[in-house]
């Protein structure tokens, strides 16, 4: 019987927890964590416990944990995007095979540094470029690579940011400030890799884009600091944060992952109707209980997701400030317009005021259209023929796992990987550079408002490395 991969931790909190964990605990004999390393007691705790990780296989620091030598054959990387680049160099001179959350690092030039490491130390390096191992990407793949289109001669791609998202990571969150880094490479570079899998490689760009709207000056006249110090515009606000986190995020997240039928259908009803469902909580038993959703969003506001200890977080954490009064610089929106080595034209479009979470997709080529949405709770693929005139639908099926299936797809293909020996033939560590490249040039191209030619760039980036 084959023993499953052995693999440390190295970050414990929403997604390696939450993420990744879960597929070891799913497939037990396909890979094990035997060591974890994550500095919050709390997070070390949980992870130990659900994995079995022993006492003295539970570290505070990466640094610690890789002192002790090589523990395993593998290592899965989910700290802060800023703290992404010492223990992953560490652990792939130390004969680790590495597992990295994206983005590889906040600056183009550890982005190259990581992937020379892996190169020069014979290990693998692999990114959580989960939307290739979704059913909807992969259909998308397929399509394309088979002609089907014909020569694709433009594309748009827009990433969809719902309002409440762009609030929760991006205005009040983690990711609200450029020095950590810029909103395209922290939620774009998945896009980029898309398009670089399907179309090759990118000539020229250049990038359009600001913070427009979450602003101190478009605060609404008395908003104080903080949501819950007595806001006037609470009514008529769509961040106030006690009603998203509180209400309406927990409900919505029901509303699209939970397994009970009934339980989504009471969630969506909710919130069309809050007043009838309201009565339906009070009389039915259990089903307040059953819309009570505390994983992400609300896992990361507060250790204690009980909706007392959720208040007391909005009176006095990040998360109950108001969107206007808080300290984020990344832009809202933004535009990358690129020509690629084809002749063919591309526009990625990013922004963070969308009603629904997602990413919808146009590609036009000489025999075919094909348009494409790829929502959690649902995803379509329609091919208009330009001879027949007919359309074609397909509805990929998404998978259970975040990201439609594509968080559960990266690990199996991490331990396939693993057993064989060699990168997975999806995708590479050079391959992943590309998309960052890619992020980094649109940031140079918006902030100095330029266009930048691809291949001097990377000549110039993996040189200064």
């Amino acid at each position: 019987m084959t023993q499953p991969i052995e693999a440390v931790l190295i970050g414990a909190g929403d997604r390696g927890y939450s993420a990744y964990g879960p597929y070891a605990l799913a497939y037990p004999g396909e890979i094990r964590f035997v060591a974890v390393a994550e500095p919050h007691d709390v997070r070390r705790a949980r992870f130990a416990q659900a994995h079995s990780v022993p006492p003295e296989r539970r570290f505070h620091t990466w640094k610690d944990l890789l002192a002790q030598g090589q523990m395993a054959d593998a290592a899965v990387i989910c700290t802060l995007d800023d703290l992404h680049v010492g223990p992953t160099i560490a652990a792939l001179e130390a004969g680790y095979d590495v597992l990295l959350e994206k983005p590889m690092a906040t600056t183009v030039e550890d982005c190259v540094r990581l992937v020379q490491t892996a190169e020069r130390s014979g290990r693998i390096l692999m990114l959580c470029h989960v939307l290739r191992y979704t059913s909807f990407f992969s259909t998308l793949h397929d399509i394309i690579a088979s002609g089907r289109l014909g020569d694709i001669i433009t594309v748009e791609h827009r990433e969809n940011v719902s309002f409440w998202h762009a609030a929760h990571s991006y205005v009040r969150g983690n990711w609200r400030n450029s020095r950590l880094s810029p909103m395209i490479l922290a939620k774009c570079c998945h896009d980029f890799d898309i398009l670089f899998w399907n179309l090759g490689a990118v000539k020229r760009l250049s990038s359009f884009g600001s913070l427009l709207h979450y602003r101190a000056e478009n605060a609404p006249p008395g908003a104080p600091e903080r949501c819950t110090d007595g806001c006037p515009h609470e009514a008529e606000c769509p961040w106030f944060a006690p009603r998203l986190y509180l209400q309406l995020i927990p409900l919505m997240q029901v509303a699209r992952s939970s397994r009970s039928a009934l339980e989504r259908l009471i969630a969506t009803l909710y919130l069309d109707h809050p007043s009838l469902t309201n009565l339906a909580r009070r009389l039915i038993p259990g089903l307040d209980a059953a819309l009570d959703y505390r994983e992400w969003p609300i896992s990361t506001i507060s250790e204690d997701t009980s909706p007392a200890a959720r208040r007391r977080a909005l009176e006095s954490g990040p998360y109950g400030r108001c969107v206007y009064r808080c300290d984020n610089d990344v832009v809202d929106h933004q535009t990358v317009n690129m020509e690629l080595e084809s002749g063919a034209s591309v526009v990625l479009i990013m922004q963070g005021h969308s009603h629904r979470e997602g990413r919808t997709i146009r590609y036009d080529g000489t025999r075919a259209t094909l348009l494409g949405q790829f929502y959690l709770t649902n995803s379509e693929i329609k091919i208009h023929d330009h001879l027949t005139g007919k359309v074609e639908i397909i509805r990929p099926e998404l998978g259970r796992a975040g990201h439609g299936g594509g968080d559960e797809g990266i690990m199996r293909a991490f331990v396939r990987a693993l057993r064989q020996g060699k990168p997975d033939p999806l995708t590479s560590a050079r391959a992943s550079l590309e998309s960052h490249l890619l992020a980094f040039a649109a940031e140079k191209a918006r902030v100095e408002g330029t266009i930048v030619d691809m291949d001097a760039y990377r000549r110039q980036v993996e040189s200064a490395a």
